[in-house]
């Protein structure tokens, strides 16, 4: 039986991990390369690192931080932000990823999850997607990129059916309503979207007790869940640790890496 997964994501800006909610007022927790030697040491099961404002910003992924992480951790690590080309990705596992992730240049420039699929195998591209309950969308939920910041005209549903076709070989789904929130995973979403695509997604957004993670893994098919929050959000009165987690979802019967 296939172990669930827990991630413990980055939001990187100038080589600082912050935290926000649903992506405004970022407080900052600590060093990069220092959080993710922590996180390893702790057993996490993977690590994904966003440069969050690269795309915004029009400038390539923070390459540098990117080796510093990599030095420090021997898991599944998966980088994104700023990932324009095929030679932006190569760049990228070169550094030290081993998988990469696109998300607004995926929507500006479809092709490049083709390329990268191609170049380097679907299993190495994530297809990352903010999305925000909206009237007016089949699925009820529209695309977001830029960090949260812009709009676009597809419906999420759609859009993760696209993207797999295309060639992505993985799913991170956010829920832009819930990121940060600590109130639980969009339920409704990733239902939607486990019944839409065939490729393992990634649940996103809103973790913020040992519970919301037995939801998730126990209702739907989802295999890994992001759970940064969690691990080190400022704003949580307790942090807990990945020990912790995994002992309760095996407590739970939840198939999970044992430490």
């Amino acid at each position: 039986m296939l172990t669930n997964r827990l991630i413990a994501c980055f939001d990187v800006v100038g080589g600082n991990v912050t935290k926000a909610i649903q992506f405004q007022d970022n407080i900052h927790v600590g060093p990069a390369a220092e959080l993710a030697k922590a996180m390893y040491e702790a057993h996490i099961d993977e690590l994904v690192f966003y440069d969050i404002t690269a795309s915004a910003e029009k400038r390539p992924i923070d390459i540098e931080t990117v080796k510093k992480v990599a030095r420090e951790v021997f898991i599944p690590f998966t980088v994104g932000g700023g990932i324009r080309h095929v030679e932006d990705m190569y760049a990228a596992l070169e550094a030290g990823a081993e998988k990469i992730s696109v998300d607004s240049m995926a929507v500006r420039n479809p092709s490049i999850i083709t390329d990268g699929a191609k170049a380097f195998g679907s299993q190495c591209i994530v297809l990352s997607t903010q999305v925000k309950r909206e009237a007016g969308y089949p699925s009820g939920y529209r695309v977001y990129i830029d960090g949260a910041r812009t709009a676009t005209d597809w419906d999420a549903i759609e859009w993760l059916k696209h993207g797999e076709a295309l060639g992505a070989g993985e799913i991170c789904l956010n829920s832009i309503d819930r990121d940060g929130t600590l109130s639980g995973y969009d339920m409704e979403l990733m239902k939607m979207a486990e019944k839409a695509v065939n490729v393992p997604i990634i649940a996103s957004g809103g973790a913020g007790k040992p519970e919301h993670l037995h939801e998730v893994f126990s209702q739907t098919s989802t295999q890994a869940a992001i759970i940064s929050s969690m691990l080190y959000s400022p704003r949580l009165e307790r942090n807990y640790s990945v020990k912790e987690l995994k002992d309760y979802l095996l407590a739970q019967k939840i198939p999970m890496r044992p430490i």
